[in-house]
């Protein structure tokens, strides 16, 4: 049923995500799908890489890892954008495209009153491309 699935990977926050990750793995298996990490990265130095260069090189190591984790085959796309927080939708939605997926599986947040002024991202993608998308909450402590 899914082929390729995209998941969107913030290496800064990778903890939040592991219920995503872990989801987006066991879809993967059941499929026998590929799993693509797709990432948005400033082109100046941040918390995570001092280029996008090196956060590429830190993503493609993170997706080799979840590749072992999960037992399926993997692949990376990152994106450089000068507002990746601005840009991250629509980078998304052409990341959709860009890698062939057919399902998106991606973290959301915790149940905020913000919601109403900022909407999940998610719900942007799914509104803008024609793939199912998976939202998954983390756990709460």
């Amino acid at each position: 049923m899914y082929h390729r699935i995209l998941v969107p990977v913030d290496l800064a926050h990778v903890g939040a995500l592991e219920r995503a990750l872990n989801v987006a793995g066991d879809m993967a298996q059941h499929y026998e799908a590929e799993i693509c990490y797709v990432s948005v990265t400033p082109g100046t130095p941040g918390r995570v890489a001092r280029s996008p260069k090196e956060y590429e090189e830190k993503l493609k190591v993170f997706a080799q890892e979840q590749g072992q984790r999960h037992g399926r085959p993997v692949s990376t796309k990152v994106y450089v954008s000068a507002d990746p927080v601005a840009d991250l939708e629509d980078l998304l939605v052409k990341g959709v495209k860009d890698v062939g997926a057919d399902l998106v599986v991606m973290g959301t947040h915790l149940p905020r009153r913000l919601d109403a002024i900022m909407p999940s991202h998610g719900g942007k993608v799914a509104r803008q491309t024609d793939v199912s998308v998976f939202l998954v909450r983390p756990s709460r402590a």
